[in-house]
């Protein structure tokens, strides 16, 4: 088999792997938006969020030391012991299910029917808050972030290949997992979606929420629920993603990578998140190996983007997304 062809099914494998982390992230946006009918600004703050609280309660950290140092004089640090990361990434999906409640009591009841702009406006003030409230929390710093999830490349992939083609596909383990994960996420929440009482109450929500209210459909739990899952899926991609470049700040850019997601798969569809997602990555892969050495390279920056732009010229809604047609 010619090395180019192998190298590209290499690449196109990778891009799967990377597809599928774009979906993690693009998952808590759709919820959201079907809920509410807005786009959720506060998703990418999510997973930096859910991260944060991860490792500081993992690590034992004394919430707020650094300020309760610097009024006190103080040197405190941590309590002193380390949490299992099984109960650590339970009290973390606790303190998010909680982080649910605040929001909806403080923001969301106080918005019920307002303008979609006025939901979106709200959300980006989360955003920007909350990040400096997880920076107040839990410190600024880059932390490390490890709760056992295998990493390195897969020796058994790697073996297999070689007999196969020769050549040996480098694949981490890391996202292996991110796709079994990914693929567990996606069919209880679509399961949830379509089949559960919950599921049609918060479609019904979606589409008004003065109807919504009129026959008896909690507004009020609904967002706590919906919020409450965009938190634990943002707390699998924090855990994903802080595994594999750490915990940082810059974890919560990784919502704009979800946004050419979202275009291709549609705002509404949640198996349109999973193959946007994968589209996307397999699309920056190939085009970086194919296109990227006679352009310079660093095409993955912006090939994303231009396909979505793509879509939004001859499919607005996406491949998945509803079509809204509107009488004027």
């Amino acid at each position: 088999m010619p090395d180019q062809l192998v190298y590209a099914m290499e690449v196109t494998l990778n891009g799967l792997m990377a597809g599928v982390l774009y979906s993690l992230v693009a998952l808590g946006f759709v919820l959201i938006f079907k809920a509410s009918g807005i786009f959720n600004y506060a998703q990418g703050v999510l997973a930096l969020f859910a991260a944060l609280t991860l490792v500081g309660i993992q690590n034992g950290q004394v919430p707020f030391a650094h300020m309760i140092n610097a009024m006190t004089g103080g040197h405190l640090t941590n309590f002193g012991w380390q949490v299992p990361s099984v109960i650590a990434i339970l009290l973390t999906g606790v303190v998010m299910v909680l982080l649910a409640i605040v929001i909806e009591k403080l923001v969301l009841k106080h918005l019920v029917n307002q303008a979609p702009i006025i939901l979106f406006m709200a959300t980006i003030g989360m955003a920007y808050f909350l990040e400096g409230f997880g920076d107040v929390m839990w410190g600024a710093d880059i932390k490390t972030l490890d709760v056992g999830l295998p990493q390195g490349i897969n020796e058994t992939i790697e073996s297999l290949t070689d007999r196969l083609f020769g050549y040996g596909f480098f694949i981490d383990n890391l996202d292996i997992v991110a796709t079994l994960l990914a693929i567990l996420l996606v069919t209880a929440l679509t399961l949830f979606s379509q089949y559960s009482k919950q599921g049609r109450a918060l479609r019904a929500v979606a589409d008004d929420h003065q109807a919504a209210l009129s026959v008896g459909i909690s507004l009020r739990f609904i967002w706590v629920l919906v919020w409450s899952i965009a938190g634990f899926v943002a707390l699998v991609a924090g855990i994903i993603w802080g595994t594999k470049s750490g915990v940082q700040f810059s974890l919560s850019l990784i919502a704009l990578k979800a946004l050419p997601v979202l275009m291709l798969g549609g705002f509404t569809s949640i198996p349109g998140a999973i193959v946007g997602g994968l589209i996307i990555g397999v699309g920056e892969k190939l085009f970086e190996f194919s296109i990227g050495p006679m352009i310079g390279g660093a095409t993955e920056n912006w090939f994303a983007y231009v396909l979505a732009l793509v879509f939004l010229v001859f499919r607005p809604q996406g491949l998945f997304g509803e079509k809204i047609i509107e009488r004027v």
